[in-house]
This record gives structure tokens, sequence and C-alpha cells, in this order.
């Protein structure tokens, strides 16, 4: 299995896209790009060294909002298209036909894209993987570099999805150069409390199944409840040990609407750069909240493109 050093912060996850870049910059297809943020990020994605965006969209709006900004757009490749499926189906094109190396949600619905990626004649999905989303950030607690899943895609997931959502998770982590990844399964104890409360159960099973090997070289825990899976001091208090206690890389939400309020309190109220994907097909596909700022959408990029270029396998 190919071993990565480790990626310690945004800042190193950015410097690992501009050392695998080199000369020849990937280029990123932005499905809609009449947007400010969108559009910033692909210019500092370009003017750093990361990605070459192409915009796909209504260009004379795209144009106008670069004009607002004082932003200069003319240097790019674009694609001229009014509505989002055109939009969509171009950026899964270029990606199928070798011109892009990455794809952007612009203004479009997560649903939409996604759809268009998993198109079994025109899309670009994965055989046997699931489609999940990544969040990347820097902990608010000690500075780590953290991975949060899955705030974006599986709705109330299952037990086998959970694992696959896992497994997916793992494998970022280990392309970021965490060599034995430690995950905790959320829930809101750490006691099995069945069937009040389903996920507890799920996090006692998974913890069980790494055990016996299905999830390789990972420490995995659940169910444990968010302060006893980031804060040593609270492990310490509740006399809690364990090598994930306090000391997660990995946070694995019990269902979408968790997982939702905890990337968007990380982000809202503490003030977290995300850096969100959503992978399992052969591109991963650069997913930011809309409401995220052109620094999580920068990262995004820079993201997508470390992961695009490593394997584990």
């Amino acid at each position: 299995m190919a071993e990565f050093e480790p990626i310690k912060s945004l800042e190193g996850l950015v410097q690992a896209a501009l050392k695998q870049a080199g000369t020849g910059l990937p280029k990123v297809a932005i499905a809609r790009s009449a947007e400010g943020f969108v559009l910033r990020a692909g210019i500092e994605a370009f003017e750093r060294g990361v990605a070459e965006p192409i915009l796909i969209g209504d260009m004379d709006e795209t144009q106008r909002i670069a004009d607002e900004r004082g932003m200069d757009i003319s240097r790019f490749q674009h694609i001229h298209v009014t509505d989002d499926q055109t939009a969509v189906t171009e950026a899964v094109r270029l990606f199928r036909d070798g011109e892009a190396q990455l794809i952007m949600k612009g203004l479009v619905s997560t649903a939409t894209l996604l759809k268009a990626v998993l198109n079994k004649q025109t899309g670009v999905p994965h055989a046997g993987r699931i489609l999940s989303h990544i969040s990347v950030f820097e902990s608010p607690v000690d500075g780590r570099l953290m991975l949060m899943t899955d705030p974006g895609v599986n709705i109330t997931p299952s037990l086998q999805r959970k694992s696959d959502i896992l497994k997916n998770a793992l494998d970022v982590a280990r392309k970021l150069g965490m060599q034995r990844p430690r995950a905790a399964i959320l829930a809101a104890t750490e006691k099995i409390n069945y069937p009040a409360m389903p996920a507890t159960l799920d996090g006692d099973i998974l913890t069980k199944m790494s055990k016996k090997g299905e999830f390789g070289d990972a420490e995995v825990l659940g169910p444990l409840s968010l302060d006893l899976a980031v804060s040593k001091k609270a492990a310490a208090t509740k006399q809690f040990d364990s090598p994930v206690a306090g000391a997660a890389d990995i946070l694995v939400t019990p269902n979408i609407e968790a997982g939702n309020i905890l990337y968007k309190s990380l982000s809202t109220l503490s003030g977290c750069i995300m850096a969100a994907v959503v992978v399992g097909s052969r591109v991963p596909v650069v997913v930011p909240s809309r409401g995220d700022s052109d620094a999580s959408k920068f990262h995004s990029i820079a993201l997508a493109s470390v992961l695009a270029q490593r394997s584990v396998t």
C-alpha cells in the first residue's frame, strides 16, 4: 500500500497540490460558474498554481459578476450553456474526454451534479463504490487536520452503507498521509442504547468489524460522543481510555442531519474553512456548500487535486 508524507494543515494541502501539479495544471470543470465565490476560488486556484478553471454556464451572467468584483476571467476556457442539466453533462463530458481532471459544483444542486456523475451511459461511476461526502478541516480544539462524513449525500445510511462511508473516509485519510487513521463512529453516547438509539448499535458493530480486519490498518471506535472523540480533557474527565478518544482523525456522523449540523456549526460558529469533496467515483467532485466562503471552495479544489493524483492501492 502506498504511503504519503502526512499533510498537517490546509496550507499543507495546498502545497501538496502544488507539488503534484508541477508545470501542468489540472483543469477543473465548473458546472454553472456564475457565482462570485466560485469564480474567486477558481481564479485563486489558477494564480496559486493548483488548478485551471473551465467555466461552464451563462457567460453573460458570469462576466457580469466577474466585472462587478473586478475579476479577470478572459484567460480561461469557457462554454456557454443556460441550464443546469446541460452544464453538468458538459462538465462530465470534459472529464470523460480527458479535457478536465476535476469537476466542481457551481450554481447547481448537488443532486443534479451527482446524478450526471453516476449516469451509467455518460457518467463516471466507479464499480463497487458508493458516493459519499467528506470534509477536511483544521480542528478548532487543537489545530489537527481532521475529516468528517457524511454531511451531504447519504441521508439515513444503513449499517452496510455506513461501512462503505467509513471505507471511503479511510481511503481519503490515507491519501492525506494518515498511516493508521483513527475513526470515531459518532452517537449521543458511548453506551449502546438500542432500539432507542440505533446509531449506538451501528457504532458497536463497526468497531467489531474493525477488530476483525474489515477496514485494514485503522483504529475504529463507536459509539462515541463528540466530546470524547475530539477532546483529551473530556476523555480524561470521563476516564475513557482509547487510542481514538481525544485523537480522532475521522468523525462519522449517524445521518445527514447530524452531519450537516456539525458541518455548518464548524463553518459558521467556529469559523472553520471546510474543504469538501464527494468521493467514490473515478473523479473526486468538488461540492462545497452554497454558503461556503471562497476560501473553502479554493481549498476544496486543492483537496480534490491531491486526491485525484494519489492512489493507496
